[in-house]
């Protein structure tokens, strides 16, 4: 069976790629188990750092806003689909029609690619906490209504709704995730608003210096990337029909707030870490942040068996773990 990863070769996709191969099998159309013949990781560019290709990973750069390409990517043997490609929040803040491009036309494009496959395939969609918005703080379960603040989160919503309508339809066996706030991320900042939710723990513990443009005071909801993966392919391989018409779940998270955050960052790193924060506010950021959920109770997740991360010390010591000695080589190279 071929799994097909959009954005592939961004950190979310890298970790889920390593997995699959490990793992060695999943899920496929039908819900029984089946070997892993290619994983292909699809995105806009090379991968950076590289990935080396194998006879089981393949790398595809392409355009996600082309229907053409796509079509030519989600080929017969495809039996799964993890669709993360997208333009992040500030991103599609600023930039309107790319957004929808990228967040609303590249996710139709997916789900008409999956309707020339014999058999439907399982596509796991990355939403976001993005889908919802209100006066701080906001707390959200299952049950709170999206009511987007931003053109990313809106777009989100609506992939969601076409994930529910296409399962319904019987073209794809479909499942979308809203994501809390991912940190700690490996890596280089990028455009999010939330890219300082990780920066702020990861580049101090490399040695640099990291901007923190919210208050302490600002809540956040998040998970690590370790539970991120195990929640993805705990819900791929779910029985659709036990998640019903609403194919949407809610992951869990812990709620903590930014002065919490660098709270943790000098119990595991020190005072020589916790002083290379920066604290510049920037009304923008915090503008967007402020309408982003501080709590998420996920209990329907959590009834399905989804963990949240303990606390935010384990967070930033499974990053230690886990990522940063290759962060530290990222940040020796330039």
């Amino acid at each position: 069976m071929r799994i097909v990863i959009t954005g592939g070769t961004g950190f979310v996709g890298r970790k889920l790629a390593e997995r699959l191969l490990r793992d060695g099998a999943a899920a496929g159309p039908g819900g029984a188990r089946q070997e892993i013949s290619e994983v292909v990781l699809f995105d806009q560019a090379e991968p950076m750092p590289p990935i080396e290709p194998t006879n089981r990973l393949k790398i595809v750069t392409g355009d996600i806003t082309d229907a053409a390409q796509v079509e030519a990517l989600i080929t017969p043997g495809t039996g799964s689909i993890y669709h993360f490609a997208a333009v992040v929040s500030a991103g599609a803040e600023a930039d309107l029609d790319l957004g929808y491009a990228v967040n609303l036309d590249g996710t139709r494009h997916v789900l008409n690619a999956a309707r020339k496959l014999p058999a439907p395939p399982r596509v796991v969609f990355a939403s976001s906490a993005a889908v919802y918005g209100g006066e701080p703080p906001l707390t959200v379960d299952d049950e709170t209504p999206p009511t987007p603040r931003t053109s990313y989160g809106a777009q989100k919503a609506a992939g969601e709704l076409f994930v529910n309508d296409y399962t319904r339809r019987g073209i794809v066996d479909g499942r979308s995730v809203r994501l809390p706030t991912i940190v700690v991320r490996p890596g280089r900042p990028n455009k999010a608003a939330s890219t300082f939710a990780s920066s702020m723990l990861r580049e101090p513990l490399a040695g640099q210096t990291a901007i923190c443009p919210v208050s302490p005071a600002s809540r956040m909801a998040i998970l690590s990337p370790r539970r991120l993966i195990d929640c993805l392919i705990a819900l791929h391989e779910m029985d659709g029909d036990d998640l019903g018409f609403n194919r949407t779940v809610l992951l869990p998270s812990i709620s903590v707030s930014i002065g919490e955050m660098a709270d943790s960052l000098r119990r595991i790193g020190g005072e020589a870490a916790a002083a290379r924060i920066l604290w510049e506010p920037d009304p923008f950021i915090q503008k967007i942040v402020d309408g982003w959920p501080g709590a998420m109770l996920a209990q329907r997740a959590e009834s399905l068996g989804f963990k949240a991360d303990a606390n935010m010390d384990e967070i930033i010591t499974a990053f230690i773990e886990d990522d940063l000695p290759a962060q530290r080589r990222l940040v020796a190279g330039g």
